[in-house]
């Protein structure tokens, strides 16, 4: 039986290859086969989830209480150290040095990121704005939005924050970061899905050691993580109950 592995859309793409090297290393450690599918949509990737059609994903926050809670799959593990945090950035030369400088009317460079799209609108809040008086401009990638921002077309824009740092040096170079969030307990996962629940136990062994071995470590600085860290139920719900509770 093959086994098919998704990976949420918010990765660099840089980390592509490394997604695939991840892939081809699952397969040999644990003798299994998994057919690797990537998706450029968060909606596209949604509508293959809940047609079931994955046993292993790579998920975001917002992603992971509907896989958790509708659908029976299981978080294994997380990146260490590597909390999932929004940025709020503006063209360098902009005259908005901090949130409560932005105006109704602004224009937001965002995605269909939800749990960072949220949370960039919350951070809004301070300044008086929401969705009613602001004009929001989804785009299909982190690296779409900034260059709005760098070309005019927006006044402030969201951004995963591990998205934000592995923007290119010049672009990076051309905005400026008016504010941070600092939540610290949410994070993407990799979850399990029913059908392949059994091989939990050695999945979860091989993650937690995989920085031990050479090529295992050559994997994981391919896919920008240090290492991984076991992940619980209790740490799972309690994320899911934050990420419910700020986009309610």
């Amino acid at each position: 039986m093959t086994f098919n592995l998704s990976v949420s859309p918010d990765f660099a793409p840089d980390h592509i290859s490394g997604w695939y090297f991840f892939n081809t290393w699952l397969q040999r450690t644990l003798d299994i086969g998994i057919h690797l599918e990537l998706y450029d949509s968060f909606d596209a990737q949604r509508k293959d989830i809940r047609a079931d059609k994955f046993d292993l994903i790579y998920a975001n926050p917002y992603d992971a209480s509907m896989l958790v809670r509708e659908l029976g799959f299981q978080a294994v593990a997380r990146p260490a150290s590597q909390p999932d945090e929004t940025v709020i950035a503006v063209n360098a030369e902009s005259d908005f040095h901090s949130v409560e400088d932005l105006v109704e009317g602004c224009r937001v460079a965002t995605t269909d990121d939800p749990d960072v799209h949220t949370m960039g609108m919350i951070m809004l809040e301070s300044a008086d704005l929401d969705s009613s008086n602001v004009e929001i401009k989804q785009h299909s990638s982190y690296v779409v939005g900034a260059k709005n921002l760098l070309n005019g077309d927006a006044d402030v824009g969201f951004f995963l924050k591990d998205a934000y740092d592995e923007l290119s040096e010049l672009i990076r170079s051309r905005m400026r970061v008016l504010v941070r969030s600092e939540i610290s307990v949410v994070h993407h996962s990799l979850l399990v899905g029913p059908r392949m629940a059994e091989h939990i136990p050695a999945l979860q062994t091989a993650l937690l050691t995989m920085q031990d071995d050479a090529k295992g470590k050559g994997v994981l600085e391919s896919m920008g993580i240090s290492s991984w860290e076991p992940m619980d139920v209790e740490q799972t719900e309690f994320m899911i109950d934050l990420i419910d509770t700020l986009i309610d």
